[in-house]
């Protein structure tokens, strides 16, 4: 069994900055393929970041360049580097671990970015 704990979020203006954790604890795995997700009120969940277990990483369009996912397998954490906060980033944020037989979520870290 696996558990995910997000932390990190919180209120923030236009521009600034904020850094999700997600920690894990359980079976991690080395292959585990992260990924953060977001949802905004009366919107689906979308998919934000990836990280592979090769260290490859992919973003929606809308955050490239300004959002950064990272991992330290040691911690059994991934990060969610957030720059240059938008209004339209507002969201609940989830942590992921999918295996493909079984998908593992965290309870989720609100980030409001007021204008």
């Amino acid at each position: 069994q696996v558990q995910l704990v997000e932390s990190g979020g919180g209120l923030v203006q236009t521009g600034g900055s904020l850094r999700l954790s997600c920690a894990a604890s359980g079976s991690i795995f080395s292959f585990d393929v992260w990924s953060w997700y977001r949802q905004a009120p009366g919107k689906q969940r979308e998919l934000v970041a990836v990280i592979h277990s090769g260290g490859n990483t992919n973003y929606v369009e809308s955050v490239k360049g300004r959002f950064t996912i990272s991992r330290d397998n040691p911690k059994n954490t991934v990060y969610l580097q957030m720059n240059s906060l938008k209004p339209e980033d507002t969201a609940v944020y989830y942590c992921n671990i999918n295996r493909g037989f079984q998908s593992y979520w965290g309870q989720g870290t609100q980030v409001t970015v007021s204008s």
